[in-house]
């Protein structure tokens, strides 16, 4: 790592940057209606020629996506290659874009000098209609119909499949393939290793040119490539070498004559259709595979090595020094050494951690690396078109993603999940950040920062939300995340990386005035927001007015903004500990948090607002044109939202900065006023020499504790449910004009399909919201020590302090993953293979969200982004128990 963050070898030039999905996405949709999941399905996939990137099955390229190598199979009866996961396109799922495959990300590395990765591959024909058909027929109440839900692992009738990749340099990559058959019966396997260019010739643009691969020998070897140079493939094992060319099947797709002889699915064709034609036969071309086959009797195990190497001054390297070389003893001693570093590394970055631990901690973190992917998109490239490509259809310019000309990405991006949501989201990527910190302070500083980039920003400083909604305002938590990394980086370190910090705040800073003047468009301190990352929690949609005109003021939409700006204070007053001329942005921070803290909690002359004294919980309010308001009761996470903006500090700290005397600093805000504000009785006491900044004063936070721990409300066995479960029984209704809908807990998938069909805030337990709310605990225990102490859980007679309660939160949410005494995850739900049995039940995926009863994954599988931050709680309960 130390030679890639001083730019002294270009480690990061290669790595586990191969999209799991380019077909369905904005990106490479051109059809006139927008459809994306229909203009660009999967079955087209194999023969159609992507624009933005490429995708594949555990593959690895170049941090520009021009070389690429993946494993492509066949089991003698599937109908198509296995050459990239499978799954249901939005419009296909009972609830939504569904994953269909299982793998697994098992090791990985910041350099991304050892990685592993393993694919379940069945032996009978994947059952790619019977998916399709049957979750098309089930309703969203009923869950979803998966792959082992077919039967066709019984018996174990399939492959296990590791792929691990390992850098004897920054271009030189070996490559191992362990296949074992794992069914009571011998079964027959075709491996496809497959090299290929993505195809940027096809564009029109005279500084991109086809560069085609042919064979030197037994060896392939590609052109000169830019910012790469010449490569070259090897591989040990016996079989014959394969060539096509990357360019799309018109003939296939369009009944039109294709302009090039050899197209993208030509092994497809060649492997399963014994179509000789479809492969060149003078063996160069833009693709290239060796073809293997083989048939493996019970528990055998097939190993098959290649290497991937630079050839400097396009000639091959210099031979190793043993006989057998490039796939001699140092091959496998080089592997051994990898693994040990990597296991080595994390165990130093985390040390201290029992073995079931030590598996949740390595695997989210292997899952957060191996969801760094390639993202290519100029959204004016898009809008335009290519010179030698159709010109897309004129009314993308009247779209909103048209006001973002300017955005170009051609960045390695830490994905949601790299299949389900194979693109950057903003507010997802701070939590990634922050999980990157842990370990990877230089990748987290990067990665927070860079959708603040000029590449980027709107000229209006708005950051870009998701390429589905680029303008959606998503909750501001750059701040916190920036902060965050500074923190334990410097922990780690012992380090304090102020020119980091000072360049965030420059940016957020920029962002700051975005929200500021973007979401308070009534001028009143009270945000609306929007989207607001929490879909599908409100009883209406808390994008729009209703049909009467209505708007819906939202309580998370100001406290998110009073987060911001505390958030923003906590950077200047530690930028103000070298440089005192910070002190003026100190100034306006405290100023601002402390009108937000005001206007969220006290009545003014428009009416109330959205702390609801009668019921002890903040809720948003509807506004009607008329001027009258009402409360929507539904407690929810947005109601739990103000929690988080939080801070105290000591005072040394107020000495220095007489400002942050709340009561000092503001006495003309307080003179005034002709009566007693919230402001003199709630906010800036001091208590433990320290100074309280929070929008939920004490008695407020008694209440919200209440409910927050009460496991007939919000607190599961698996943390801090997104809707209290009082709706199960009781669900909530709302009539406004002719608008009248109804809210039910649901704890697993979302019965409504407010945002699409896999939204879902209606019951289950979300990682990030969790860990947010854990913090927010531990700031209040920093304050208040033990003198406030609180029931957990609630009427349960088991008083505790505020850090206490964190880290009880925080072992229900690790024990989404710890076997509990039955030897069951709870992720893993009822699926007795993947709990019993020995080759899947330490295999951990990180899903999106966690159902609110049981801790069964629901959403996307492989979302370990946010939920990654789980390895962080694994740390410090392991602190905590050992100290």
């Amino acid at each position: 790592m130390l030679e890639r963050d001083q730019e002294l070898q270009p480690w990061t030039l290669w790595g586990s940057y191969l999209p799991d999905r380019q077909w369905g996405t904005v990106r490479e949709d051109y059809s006139a209606d927008g459809d994306a999941w229909r203009s660009f399905p999967h079955d087209q996939a194999r023969s159609r020629v992507y624009r933005w990137g490429e995708d594949g099955l555990l593959g690895i390229c170049d941090e520009e996506c021009r070389l690429c190598f993946s494993l492509a199979m066949w089991n003698g009866v599937d109908p198509i290659l296995k050459e990239r996961p499978f799954g249901l396109g939005n419009p296909e799922g009972n609830h939504g874009e569904d994953l269909k495959d299982y793998y697994f990300h098992l090791a990985n590395t910041p350099t991304h000098s050892f990685m592993r990765g393993l694919y379940k591959y069945p032996q009978a024909e994947f059952p790619y209609q019977q998916l399709v058909d049957e979750n098309g027929r089930r309703s969203r109440s009923e869950p979803e119909y998966e792959l082992v839900d077919t039967g066709i692992f019984d018996a174990s009738r399939y492959f296990d499949v590791v792929i691990e990749y390992a850098k004897a340099s920054a271009t030189d990559l070996l490559i191992r393939i362990r296949v074992t058959n794992r069914g009571p019966d011998p079964a027959p396997l075709t491996l496809l290793p497959t090299l290929w260019m993505r195809n940027t010739w096809g564009w029109g643009y005279p500084d991109e040119q086809r560069q085609p691969m042919a064979l030197d020998g037994d060896v392939v070897v590609t052109g000169d490539l830019p910012h790469l140079g010449v490569y070259e493939l090897l591989c040990r094992d016996g079989g014959s070498w394969l060539f096509t060319d990357n360019e799309t099947n018109h003939q296939h797709l369009y009944g039109e004559p294709n302009p090039t002889p050899y197209q993208k699915d030509g092994f497809h064709r060649y492997v399963i259709g014994a179509e000789a034609a479809a492969i060149n036969p003078a063996q160069c071309g833009t693709k290239a595979a060796r073809r293997l086959q083989r048939t493996l009797a019970p528990a055998e195990e097939w190993v098959v090595e290649l290497r991937l190497r630079q050839r400097l001054d396009g000639r091959a390297p210099d031979a190793h020094a043993d006989a057998e070389s490039p796939f001699g003893p140092t091959f496998d001693a080089l592997f051994q050494a990898r693994e040990a570093e990597c296991v080595q590394f994390f165990e130093h970055t985390m040390p201290g951690l029992n073995a079931e631990d030590r598996l949740i901690h390595t695997s989210a973190l292997a899952g957060l690396l191996w969801c760094k992917k390639y993202y290519g998109w100029s959204v004016l490239r898009w809008l335009e078109g290519d010179p030698t490509q159709p010109t897309p259809p004129a009314n993308r310019w009247d779209t909103d993603t048209a006001l973002w000309s300017r955005l170009h990405a051609h960045h390695v991006i830490s994905m949601p999940d790299a299949w389900e949501y194979p693109y950057f989201c903003q507010w997802d990527l701070m939590f990634h950040a922050v999980a990157f910190a842990i370990f990877d302070p230089e990748v987290a500083k990067q990665q927070a920062m860079l959708l603040r980039s000029p590449h980027y920003t709107a000229p209006s400083a708005q950051t870009p939300a998701y390429e589905w909604a680029l303008s959606d305002p998503n909750p501001p938590i750059g701040a916190w995340a920036a902060m965050r990394i500074y923190q334990i980086d410097r922990k780690h370190t012992g380090q304090a990386d102020q020119p980091f910090l000072r360049a965030a705040l420059r940016k957020l800073l920029l962002e700051y005035g975005w929200w500021a003047n973007r979401n308070d468009r009534s001028g009143d301190n009270v945000f609306e927001g929007g989207f607001l990352g929490l879909d599908n929690i409100a009883v209406f949609d808390r994008r729009f007015p209703l049909a009467d005109g209505s708007r819906i003021e939202q309580c998370d939409g100001t406290a998110w903004m009073a987060s911001l700006s505390l958030n923003l204070l906590n950077i200047s007053v530690e930028l103000s500990r070298e440089e005192p001329e910070y002190a003026d942005t100190c100034e306006r921070f405290v100023y601002d948090f402390t009108q937000l803290a005001i206007t969220l909690n006290t009545p003014s002359e428009r009416g109330f607002l959205n702390w609801d004294d009668d019921d002890g919980f903040y809720y948003d309010v509807i506004k009607r044109p008329d001027g009258s308001t009402d409360y929507l009761r539904t407690r929810s996470l947005s109601g739990l939202v103000p929690l988080l903006a939080v801070a105290s500090f000591d005072r040394e700290t107020v000495g220095r900065l007489p400002v942050l005397d709340v009561l000092k600093s503001m006495a003309w805000f307080v003179h005034e006023r002709t009566t007693p504000t919230w402001l003199e009785h709630n906010l800036g006491q001091w208590h433990n020499d320290r100074i309280l900044y929070t929008l939920v004063p004490e008695d407020r936070l008694r209440r919200i504790c209440e409910r927050m721990f009460d496991e007939e409300e919000f607190l599961s066995s698996y943390g801090i449910r997104s809707l209290s479960k009082v709706y199960e029984d009781h669900p909530y209704s709302f009539t406004e004009g002719s608008d009248s809908q109804t809210l039910t807990y649901s704890p697993g998938d979302s019965p409504v399909a407010m945002f699409g069909g896999n939204s879902n805030w209606r019951g289950p337990v979300w990682m990030p919201i969790n860990f947010l709310l854990i913090e927010s605990l531990q700031k209040y225990a920093h304050y208040y020590g033990d003198n406030f102490k609180v029931e957990f859980p609630t009427r349960s007679g088991n008083w505790l302090n505020l850090w206490e309660v964190s880290l009880e939160l925080e072992k229900r949410l690790v024990g989404l993953f710890r076997r509990d005494k039955s030897g069951r995850r709870a992720f893993n739900g009822d699926v007795e293979l993947f709990q019993n049995d020995p080759h899947w039940r330490d295999l951990i995926q990180f899903n999106e969200y966690f159902h609110g009863d049981n801790g069964r994954g629901v959403g996307a599988s492989h979302q370990t982004g946010w939920s990654a931050t789980v390895a962080k709680m694994v740390n410090q309960l392991s602190r905590y128990s050992s100290g």
